[in-house]
Formats: C-alpha cells, structure tokens, sequence
C-alpha cells in the first residue's frame, strides 16, 4: 500500500512538471503528448533530476487514465456504430497482426534470440496502442469515416491480444496449446462479450437515461464512471484487459442517447488521468538501456511504424476503404503501447523471455508514440502524394474498387449466394488449420519418428528425417492446391455477386472489371488464409519456405492484376465516352430535371463504372478557374471525374491540367460517400481545405 503523503508527493510533482512542458510545447506548437513524455523522463528515476515521483505510485494512477480514456472513446461509438465497421476492421487487423508477428519474428531471430523470444517479440509489436491514438486524434480534432475505421482496427486488435496472451502463456508453460484449447479461450471470449452486451443493454442504457432525468451532474458523472470502472473490474476478474470492459462500458452508455451530456461531465477527469499514463510511458524510458540495444530498438521502431503503416493500409484498402482513408488510417496506427507492455511482462513472469526484451519494448513504444502524433498530422498530404504517383490504371481501380465493395454489401442475400459463400470459407479455414496441424507436427515429431525408424528398420536417422519431410510436403500439396482453389471459388462467388454476368445474351460489359475483381479477392484471400499460417508455422519451420510460397503466389497474382488494371483502364476510357454522349443528349433536353436523371442509364450499360452522377458547377463555386489537379478531388474525396460536358464540348477522361469553367456538367464516379463529399467539395467548397480531419 501507498502513504497518502506519498501517493500526493508523487501527484504534485507529476502534475507540476507536465503543466510547464505541456506549456512549453503548446508554444512550440507540438503535440502535448510530447510534453507528456518529457515530463515523465524528467521525473523518472533514470535522470539525474532532483524530482522523482515514485514509479509504483504514477503507475497504479495511470491505470485510471487508460480505463478513463477508453470509457470516453467508447461514448463515440454505440453498437451499432461498432458494428458496422465490425468486417472491415477486422479483416484489417487479422492482416496486419499476420503480418506484425511475421516480422517480429524473423528480426528476433536475426539478433540470434531464441525462438520464444521471438514469438514474444513479434506478439508485442503486432498490437497498436488505442490510449495514445484516442489521445492523438482528440488532440488533432479527427472525426468520421477515419476515426470509425481506425476504433474499430484497435478493438479487433485488443481481442486478438487477449488470444494471443493465452497463447503465449500455453507455449511458455509447455502445455502446449491444441486447437481445442484454442477454440475454448476463444469461445470464452466471444461467450463473455455477448453476455455483458446482451445483460448491458438490458440494465445500462435505462439507468443512464434515469440518472440524466435528475437533472444533478455530479449524480450523472459519479454514476457514469461508477458504471465504467465496474465493468472493466468485471473484464478483468474475468481475465480481459480493464481497457477493453471500459470501452464496452462507454458503448452500453451511448446507447441512452446521452452520451453528449456524460462526455462533457466525464473530460476534465479524464484529460488529468490522462496526463498522468502518458508520464508514466516517460518514466519508464532508461537512456542507458536505449543506448545498450540501440540496435534492436531501432529495427523494430523502424519495422513497427514501416510494417503497421503497409499492413493497415494494404487491409483496409481490400476490405473497401478509398486510397486516401487506408492511408491515414495506417498511419495512424503505426505504433505499440499499452499492450506490449502487457505481453513483453507476460514473458518475464513465465520466464520465456531475457531481461532485455521489455526495456525495449518500452523504448520502441516511447519512441514510436513521439512519431505517432507527426505522421497523423502528415498523413493527409502523404496520402495526396500517393494518390498522384499511383499509374493512371491503378488510379482508376482505386476509385471504382471502392464502388464494387460497395455493391457487394448492398446486393440481397440471394444474389451473393451466403449459405455457399460461408460453406467455401469453411472450407478453406479447414484446410488452412489442417496444414498448420501438419506442419508443427511434422516439425515437433519429426526427430522421434526418425529415431524409431533408424532403430526399427537401420535406416540412417538423417535420411529418415529427410524421408518424413518429403512426406509431409506430400501430404501438404493437396491442402495447398485446396486452399488456392477455394480461394478462386470464393473470389468468382463474390466477384459475380457484386457485377453479375448478363443473361439476355448481349455484350457482358461488366467483364474486365468483374477479372480484376476476382483477382482482387484472391489476394484477399491469399493475405487473410496464407499470412497468418505463415506467422503461425514460421518458428517450426527452416528457412523461408512458407514466405516464399505466399510471395510466389502474390507475384503471380500481381502480374494478373496489373494486366486487369491495364484492361479496366481501358474499358473506363470507353465508356466514359459512353458517359459523354448522356450528358451531350441531356444538353440538348428542354425537360426539367433531365440533368439530374442523365446518367441513370449508364449503371445497367456498365455495370463496373458504379453510379456516375452529375454535378453543374454554378457560377459561385469555388472549383471554378482551378485545375483538376489544383483541386486534388479525387485525393481528398476518392471521386474521380469521367466526364465533362462543357456547352456543345465534351472532355472525356480529363487530365489533371483541364481547368473547370462555370457551367460545366462534371460526372462524377466513386462510393456514395466520396460522390457525397465531392459534391460538397464541387458546390460549396466544404473540404477545398480538408486535412486528415476529414
């Protein structure tokens, strides 16, 4: 237990110093997490500054902070909220996790730490840190779209922490973890969030809403955070991190529509507890330990923030989101936190890990949570720049992927065909476990099996053991040609689902895109099966046989798409001249309201152009005398511009130089909310100056 003197020394003195550097880098015009992180390193035990709060103290405090932090972003998102960005984010943080693991691992190997050490290393780089984004995007002012994605990103990834945990905690015991084990921790897991969501729902939201009625805010901000910490204490006695229970916490409470008036009660608490977990990241920052494995800890910064920002972008580009939103939300995320603190003490405690590995979690954390607030800031004209080098090809499957995805979730059950869809992918996560089975049983057997052999049949042991490999390559090639054929089986089942093949006989205009969607969707498949049997069988396995596999596959894939790309663009050309004669027939149309119903037709004539729409620009619109590319359009809303009808002139696909005059009929093309935004852009000018906010 800690004095009362003590516990309020340690409050003044951390409270004292992160107000003058929070001073100081506001004046600076620097994020103040920053200031945060040099206030704990100043009253940390490591430098030689006469002001040293204590540790034990400004940790237990910090607890608050984090459990605070994530009730409030919890008020931003109900349920339902959640839930819509439910798939999306999850096949984003399933990739980018697979992905993480892979490297931590193949670099712990490479500084010649042992294989647990590895599995450790890659598990606590592969976790974000949802406290220091929530922090970042308050901070910044980031709403909508991004913020939904990047929420959702960060909840998937806790859930896969917490089965990571029971996973590493098998493996470092020697229980070992079958897949029995596994599916139990994960049906406890699903088990646990359906009861607390379902009783929640029932008793929460009816509470709150009678709290408010009292009209007394010290009853509704005493009652809020009594709900909050009550429920992460139920997470926790049920083995799940405090952050995750106080989340849900802020979720049920959202769902009284009252979340507005708890949000404002609950801040000012939040903010101060807040200061005080960002301090307590500083005062576990040792210069002399940074300086000891400098080498580790700058691979794995530069891995963590290099890797998170590629596979979150990659994920959540396939799973639907414009250029634009995949990449701020990957740089948003490009660092570790809370959790890897966790994982890295985890393999302390059960003696799987050398006493090096959590300084240096702690560094690269500190280290990456100082870059965070800088590459969200600058996420906005980094993703801009892409979108301007991406070749017109891919520029234009960027923009029309978007609308394809789009229709997928929008076609009827009947059309996307569910119960054979969910059967295929039954399917290939057999065969994906069944390999994996093989695999690290082949790996763990292999030695025994041989010994027998040689002791049984004479047989010398190294060619019994290269026998049994040969084997079990064998026994692995039909799972490979299962799961690779699946993969096209699903992909074609999607793919047709979303641009439907005509049956009247005619012309299938929807060809060229549905290829390129089919390919697409492969390499969806091959990222969401191949990545993570790869991280999961890498440590039983020599060299790089199943990175090479999954990288031959994607070559041979990428050579598919970007012949696809090559033909949409193509086929986009020619039918944007198809775009232009509707718009010159409108032109010529004295009815009113034609202009608004010109293009109406062209969806059914080319069904892989999404819904064009047009937009006039009035004489007022601040899009007027500016370039296509002076307006970045299709950079700050994924919209992309078919067409122009100007008078009796028609531009088919413009170029970034044409300059847009009053009067013009733009045909605009992209997912609903990117056609939305341009036309907000087009007509008032409402995101001429958007940043990453937006």
């Amino acid at each position: 237990m800690h004095g009362a003197h003590e516990v309020l020394q340690a409050i003044a003195i951390v409270l004292c110093v992160a107000a003058v550097t929070t001073v100081l880098f506001q004046r600076l015009r620097q994020p103040v997490v920053l200031g945060y992180i040099l206030a704990g390193l100043v009253v940390g035990p490591f430098v030689p500054i006469p002001l040293v709060a204590n540790p034990d103290v400004v940790t237990t405090l910090s607890e608050l902070g984090v459990i605070l932090l994530m009730f409030s972003l919890g008020l931003e998102f109900s349920l339902r909220k959640l839930f819509s960005v439910g798939l999306t984010a999850g096949l984003t943080a399933v990739i980018q996790c697979a992905i993480m693991i892979w490297l931590g691992f193949v670099v712990g190997r490479a500084f010649g730490w042992t294989s647990r050490e590895s599995i450790f290393t890659g598990a606590l780089i592969a976790i974000s840190s949802t406290t220091i984004i929530a922090k970042a995007f308050d901070e910044q002012g980031i709403k909508g779209r991004l913020r939904e994605l990047v929420v959702g990103v960060l909840i998937v990834e806790d859930l896969i922490a917490v089965l990571l945990m029971a996973t590493l905690t098998a493996i470092s015991t020697g229980a070992g973890l079958s897949m029995g084990d596994l599916a139990l921790t994960t049906g406890r897991l699903v088990a646990f969030l359906v009861g607390l969501v379902v009783v929640g729902l029932f008793i929460i939201p009816r509470a709150v809403r009678a709290v408010v009625r009292l009209n007394r805010p010290e009853t509704t901000l005493v009652a809020s955070v009594g709900i909050c910490f009550a429920v992460a204490l139920l997470a926790q006695a049920f083995g799940y991190s405090v952050a995750l229970g106080a989340f849900l916490a802020g979720s049920l409470v959202a769902e009284s529509g009252e979340e507005k008036v708890v949000e404002h009660l609950v801040q000012p608490v939040r903010d101060m507890f807040a200061a005080i977990f960002f301090v307590s990241v500083g005062m576990l920052i040792d210069p002399a330990l940074v300086a000891k494995y400098w080498a580790s800890i700058l691979v794995l910064t530069v891995v963590v923030v290099f890797g998170k920002i590629l596979g979150v972008t990659l994920g959540a580009f396939l799973t639907g989101n414009g250029t634009r939103t995949s990449v701020q939300a990957g740089m948003s995320l490009a660092q570790i936190g809370e959790f890897s603190f966790i994982i890295a003490g985890l393999g302390l405690s059960l003696r799987a890990t050398g006493d090096f590995l959590y300084p240096v979690a702690v560094a690269v954390s500190a280290i990456t949570t100082l870059t965070t607030p800088m590459l969200i800031k600058v996420s906005g004209p980094v993703a801009n720049w892409v979108d301007r080098k991406l070749p017109k090809p891919l520029q234009t499957f960027a923009t029309l992927y978007g609308t394809w995805v789009e229709r997928l979730r929008e076609a009827p059950p009947s059309q996307t065909r569910g119960a054979v869809v969910r059967r295929v992918v039954r399917l290939l996560l057999v065969d994906a476990a069944l390999l994996i089975l093989l695999v690290i049983g082949t790996s763990l057997a292999a030695s025994k099996v041989a010994l027998f052999v040689e002791e049984r049949t004479g047989v010398d042991r190294s060619l019994a053991g290269h026998l049994i490999i040969a084997v079990a390559v064998v026994l692995a090639v039909p799972f490979l040609i299962g799961i690779i054929t699946l993969a096209r089986r699903l992909g074609a089942l999607l793919s047709e689902a979303a641009l439907p093949q005509r049956t009247d006989g005619k012309v299938d205009l929807a060809a060229a895109p549905r290829r390129l969607l089919l390919v697409t969707l492969q390499v969806v498949t091959v990222l969401l099966i191949g990545v993570p049997v790869v991280a999961i069988t890498q440590p039983f396995m020599r060299g790089a046989t199943g990175p090479l596999i999954i990288l031959a596959l994607l070559v041979a894939l990428g050579i598919a798409f970007w012949r696809g790309a090559t033909n949409l663009h193509g086929h986009v050309r020619a039918g944007a001249q198809v775009v232009v004669a509707a718009l010159a027939a409108q032109s010529h149309s004295k009815e009113p309201g034609s202009e608004e119903h010109a293009l109406d037709d062209v969806p059914k004539l080319l069904p892989g152009l999404g819904e064009p729409v047009p937009v006039r620009l009035e004489d007022l619109s601040p899009a007027v005398g500016r370039t296509l590319a002076q307006l970045n359009l299709r950079g700050l809303t994924g919209a992309t511009v078919l067409a122009i009808q100007r008078g009796q002139e028609s531009v088919s696909v413009p170029t970034a130089s044409e300059v847009l005059r009053a009067g013009d009929v733009l045909a605009l093309t992209g997912t609903h909310d990117a056609v939305e935004a341009a036309k907000g852009l087009l007509e008032g000018g409402a995101v001429l100056s958007a940043s990453p906010h937006t």
